[in-house]
């Protein structure tokens, strides 16, 4: 067998898709051979040399590692942006078993886990090329040969189940693969509005769900199946089942279909996601924190929802990010629409589990576990023969009333009433990272709250 792995092939701005170019090399390799499996391996989403989706590809076929090289590189090399200096994309062919983890693949699976979770440059890959003998190439400065090696040891690093080189949770970055079918736009549409029917897809999204996922974002009453970017893809549906993706396709009414591919993926898996701690959490990588809401939520300029999240074993009154590396700042940022209501309901006091992109100081919510809600607070008494809001009679006096002259030693305690329950709450799918696991998917340790 032979392992093709691309990268960095499209543009920010011009578009192109690398998934569009792993196709097309998977077409010209079905007219020589077999194509067992294309994988779309989503990367760590917080690097700064990414396009909005982070994906790198892999093509396992039984053609030869010189032949399929050979196809690859004149793919690559015609679809690229090559106009876009932020464009470098890299290739990497290997011979041999994809399912294979020993010998040089040891090393490269734990590359691929790596590149999920953490930062990696290009010497990496180069060192790590060089080692294994495998076939390379690069474009600009060739930073896509980092995707590309990663998407090379993704399957094995998903088979082999050993997670003990990474330093994130226990789960394998690769153990749960999904599918996503990828319908591509003629050639000549490209750039062009894209013409699908909303209603059709709405109602092939009911008829799949749950088993299918993120098609459509009901509340926002968006399909988020369709891209606005320009570029060869005119949607992507994503779910649990291959066949059940294709199937939701089918029903879509739209202009037409040029071609299309199913690919087996690591997205809704929250693989990129790491277990940590508020006091050792890194900028540029994803984790689930334990703690809790120090400040009630703020709402800032722009809409963006913002609170102080300490660590479980603190209790800060006034705390500052800035100073203390105890606590961190939660945001769920206006595109992240009714989300940001859950956001609001938090008090000081709740017990969360957060989950999120660690930047600047900053945790960019994806979502969060309510694990207790503070369901209480002590407030200034009520004079009980007038109702009046009582007084302080002093530091240490306890309150009276001015009219009554009624006294009491302190605070009381006040029942509060709470919009939130235990469990998940997440983003809703119009904003929701690639990776990033939809609650509807199940698996989570307390209820959850799916959005839809």
């Amino acid at each position: 067998m032979t392992v093709i792995g691309l990268d960095d092939t499209d543009s920010r701005e011009e578009g192109m898709c690398t998934t569009y170019v792993a196709h097309r090399i998977a077409e010209r390799l079905r007219e020589r051979g077999t194509v067992e499996r294309l994988l779309l391996v989503r990367l760590n989403p917080a690097v700064e040399h990414k396009t909005r989706g982070n994906a790198a590809l892999a093509v396992h076929t039984d053609v030869a590692p010189d032949e399929a090289f050979a196809v690859a590189r004149e793919e690559v090399d015609g679809a690229a942006v090559a106009t876009d200096p932020n464009t470098n994309p890299g290739l990497v062919v290997a011979a041999g078993d994809p399912d294979a983890t020993v010998g040089p693949h040891d090393a490269v699976v734990r590359f691929a886990r790596a590149a999920v979770r953490d930062h990696l440059a290009i010497a990496d890959a180069e060192t790590l090329l060089d080692h294994a003998g495998f076939l390379a190439e690069g474009w600009g400065d060739g930073r896509g040969r980092i995707g590309a090696l990663a998407a090379v040891g993704a399957w094995a690093a998903g088979l082999d189940g050993d997670d003990s080189t990474d330093t994130g949770t226990d789960d394998t970055v690769f153990g749960d693969w999904t599918a996503e079918h990828v319908a591509y736009r003629e050639r000549e549409r490209w750039g062009t509005p894209r013409d699908v029917d909303t209603e059709s897809v709405f109602a092939a999204a009911e008829a799949a769900y749950p088993t299918v996922w993120d098609t459509v974002d009901r509340g926002e009453h968006e399909p988020v199946c369709v891209p606005h970017t320009p570029g060869p893809v005119l949607y992507g549906i994503r779910g649990d089942d291959a066949a059940a993706t294709r199937d939701v396709a089918a029903a879509i009414e739209s202009e037409p279909v040029a071609t299309s591919e199913t690919f087996l993926t690591n997205q809704g898996t929250d693989a990129h996601l790491r277990e940590g701690t508020v006091a050792d959490a890194l900028a540029g990588r994803a984790y689930r924190l334990d703690g809790n809401v120090v400040d009630t939520p703020e709402t800032r300029r722009g809409g963006h929802v913002f609170f102080t999240f300490a660590a479980a074993d603190e209790r800060h009154t006034d705390a500052d990010p800035g100073d203390d590396r105890t606590t961190l700042r939660c945001a769920a940022f206006e595109p992240t629409k009714r989300f940001r209501d859950r956001v609001r309901a938090l008090r000081s006091g709740d017990r969360l589990t957060v989950c999120g992109e660690v930047s600047d100081g900053t945790v960019k919510l994806e979502k969060f576990a309510v694990r207790g809600l503070k369901t209480s607070e002590l407030v200034v008494p009520d004079c009980p023969d007038c109702a009046r809001r009582m007084e302080s009679a002093g530091r240490n006096q306890g309150y009276r009333c001015r009219d009554c002259s009624t006294r009491t030693d302190g605070k009381v305690e006040r029942s509060l009433d709470r919009d939130l329950e235990p469990g998940w709450y997440e983003v809703p799918p119009c904003a929701r990272r690639h990776v990033a696991k939809p609650l509807v998917r199940g698996g989570f340790d307390a209820p959850t709250h799916p959005e839809r």
